[in-house]
């Protein structure tokens, strides 16, 4: 547990779609806290690889490359901000040509090594705590975690709402590109995407955004609770 109760650590899981990105962040700014897209990161060393011609089909050259990159993240959870080497990676993560290769790049180990602990870093930084949200947070990043949340959803509401954040783009479509990420995210030898033993799971199929967000500041609140309340009892 954090040294304060206020310096918690809240890691959020799951796949896309089910409401991570906007839940994650609109938590930590109703308690106060910093806030970490571990999934950016992912797709700002991919962004990087691409632009710089490394060939994302070659693990061995992924590798070898992937101590290269200065990745930076702002933690600000109202206007988070991600740079590579200093430039403002923010819109070119969200290409299509990076979503379609993040899968492959951030499967290779030295990657995700050089990503964990840049995350690890960041988490262990934040003062007042912090909301950090992926695929492998609860599980690899920060197994001690505070509290660890699992979110789900249905492939069809998740390819819905996602089609939606992507204005035009083929429901149909999204949905097998949303398996087709799941399958690669979850059987990956290095830190699959998989659900921590004890974290807790909310399906926010059929919930509202505002309904998920107040759920998961419940749950951190009772959180705070609970570690008062022992530390409470332990200073008696």
């Amino acid at each position: 547990m954090s040294d304060t109760v206020e310096s918690v650590i809240v890691a959020i899981d799951g796949p896309s779609g089910t409401g991570k990105s906007s839940t994650s962040k609109a938590v930590a700014s109703a308690l106060g806290l910093s806030y970490l897209d571990t999934g950016a990161q992912y797709r700002a060393i991919t962004w990087w690889m691409i632009s710089n011609g490394i060939d994302v089909s070659d693990p061995a050259a992924i590798a070898t490359a992937s101590g290269k990159p200065v990745i930076e993240s702002g933690t600000d959870p109202s206007a988070p901000t991600i740079t590579v080497d200093g430039l403002d990676a923010s819109g070119p993560i969200r290409e299509q040509d990076v979503t379609a290769k993040v899968s492959a790049v951030s499967a290779v180990p030295e990657v995700r090594a050089r990503i964990t602990e840049l995350q690890r870093s960041i988490a262990m930084a934040a003062k007042e705590g912090i909301v950090v949200e992926g695929r492998d947070i609860g599980t690899t990043v920060l197994p001690d975690a505070d509290l660890k949340i699992f979110l789900t959803a249905s492939p069809e509401a998740r390819a819905a709402r996602r089609s939606g954040e992507l204005k035009g783009s083929d429901v149909v479509a999204t949905r097998e590109a949303l398996i087709k990420r799941d399958a690669a995210d979850s059987s990956r030898k290095t830190s699959p995407l998989a659900k921590a033993d004890d974290a807790v799971e909310v399906d926010t199929t059929e919930l509202t955004l505002q309904q998920v967000i107040e759920c998961v500041v419940t749950l951190v609140e009772e959180k705070r609770g609970a570690a008062d309340g022992t530390r409470k009892q332990a200073a008696r």
